[in-house]
């Protein structure tokens, strides 16, 4: 497990009529120092109007690779339903190139029902998408290994999520990156039963990179002590999320520096 802290962005694609304001929040992130800059996968707003301005998740990303010059990317997270698993890993190894090396696989298994009766997927039920995860990650790692060309790297897998008893497995089995939605002794607990699933499948639980989200607190002291509460557990990615039209980043400078003074 990586022990520098990274600070990671999530630039919601809702509310943004004009695609030229997620292009400069992208820049100015870079800019100022974020690690990885993530966008979701959705077809409709979460928050706000529901039929608000929205864009789409991987072909944003195309424009990402060639719109930033430093900083990983990726979706947080990219739903396995939406696309055949061959397909999804295809498009990651080619914005893989595109971007020479810096995309990262974020996957979940789904759960915005909208999404899915609006565009024609089968929503199922919870552990049925989970279990499909479980298939697609397996998928996934077998077509990159016959793409030619390979990836330029071994594309890191980020599963978001933190059910006990399925996604906490998947993640022992495939995730370089465990994304989660925790406190402080939330994450004692899940992280100590991802070590039984890692034990399961001989694998060292300090291989998965652990990134927390941080929602949900009312001001930036909140934020800093909660970075302060979770890094000291191990946790080495830490994601802020804004969204559209303003794309706000001013949390994210406090975050940058937070990051840069622990370093020393």
């Amino acid at each position: 497990m990586t022990s520098r802290v990274r600070i990671g962005v999530q630039l919601q694609p809702q509310h943004s009529p004009d695609y030229a304001l997620i292009r400069d929040a992208v820049r100015r992130a870079e800019d100022i120092g974020v690690d990885i800059a993530f966008n979701w996968d959705h077809f409709y707003p979460l928050s706000g109007d529901p039929d608000g301005a929205h864009f789409e998740c991987w072909t944003m990303l195309g424009a990402w690779a060639e719109q930033t010059e430093r900083i990983e990317f990726g979706p947080l997270v990219t739903c396995n339903s939406y696309r055949n698993p061959e397909l999804l890993a295809d498009m990651a190894r080619t914005v893989d190139h595109i971007s020479g090396g810096r995309v990262i696989l974020g996957i979940g298994s789904g759960w915005f029902e909208r999404d899915y009766t609006e565009y024609g997927y089968e929503f199922g039920t919870a552990g049925s998408r989970l279990d499909a995860l479980g298939e697609a990650l397996d998928r996934i790692d077998s077509r990159m290994a016959q793409l030619n060309p390979p990836p330029t790297r071994k594309i890191p897998v980020l599963v978001g999520g933190g059910g006990e008893r399925k996604t906490l497995r998947h993640v022992a089995a495939h995730a370089d990156i465990w994304h989660s939605f925790v406190d402080v002794e939330t994450y004692r607990r899940k992280a100590a039963i991802l070590a039984e699933h890692c034990a399961a499948v001989d694998r060292d639980p300090s291989a998965i990179e652990r990134s927390a989200e941080l929602k949900g607190r009312k001001n930036i002291d909140d934020v800093l002590r909660f970075a302060d509460d979770i890094t000291a557990e191990g946790v080495s990615l830490l994601t802020y999320a804004v969204s559209g039209p303003d794309y706000d980043l001013s949390t994210l400078e406090r975050l940058v520096a937070w990051r840069d003074a622990r370093e020393g």
